[in-house]
């Protein structure tokens, strides 16, 4: 084989090879950019139990239109029935008290007897809780053992705790106005009963 043919081999291999790098690049799965995307969907939700749902008596997650713009587009699972839910929908319409929790942060196993004793009071407002860092049915198990019944949700991937921008602390309470406006309640500590409750409730609202 002379030179120049033996150039010319060397030269058809090279593109081969890379064409052939080319192409494997073209078919790699995609999965971070599907995970990381604006359009990623939530991961599937955890089954539960329809009885335990029953057993825990929660009362519907709240549904409308509008609500907190930067709530929009925020699901959630609602844990009376283990439906999507609309996260700016379920506090729009009037003012709505929204409560994060976990199954393991102690303070929040005294609040939300708290919370639920003000829930019913003549001239609460509604509240919401929003269950994160920790499983539907541990929850579920929790709110019916604490004798909970206001509607809670599940945040399975922190969509809802990022777009409140809540700290990294546990509990904490936002108050969404009738203008829809979000305002955290803070210092953020945990109720202890239902006068704490209604009292930073009215003194974040204001007077509005």
């Amino acid at each position: 084989m002379n030179l120049r043919a033996y150039r010319s081999e060397i030269q058809w291999t090279v593109v081969v090879v890379v064409l052939a790098v080319l192409a494997a690049i073209a078919l790699w799965p995609r999965d971070h950019e599907q995970r990381s995307g604006p359009a990623a969907a939530p991961p599937p939700a955890e089954q539960v139990d329809p009885q335990q749902r029953s057993a825990a008596a929660l009362q519907p997650c709240p549904s409308g239109t509008g609500g907190p713009a930067e709530l929009a587009g925020t699901t959630v699972q609602c844990q009376a029935d283990g439906k999507p839910a609309d996260l700016a929908g379920a506090v729009s319409g009037g003012p709505t008290l929204i409560n994060l929790w976990a199954t393991w942060c102690v303070p929040c196993r005294t609040e939300l007897p708290a919370l639920q004793a003000y829930s019913t009071e003549p001239g609460a407002i509604r509240v919401l809780g929003v269950q994160v860092d920790s499983g539907p049915a541990e929850g579920l198990d929790l709110l019916r053992a604490l004798g909970v019944h206001f509607p809670n949700v599940h945040d399975g991937d922190n969509r809802a705790r990022a777009a409140l921008r809540a700290p990294n602390v546990l509990p904490v309470s936002f108050v969404v106005t009738a203008s829809g406006e979000v305002r955290r309640i803070d210092p953020p500590v945990a109720f202890e009963s239902p006068h704490e409750v209604r009292a930073a409730v009215e003194r974040t609202l204001g007077g509005q």
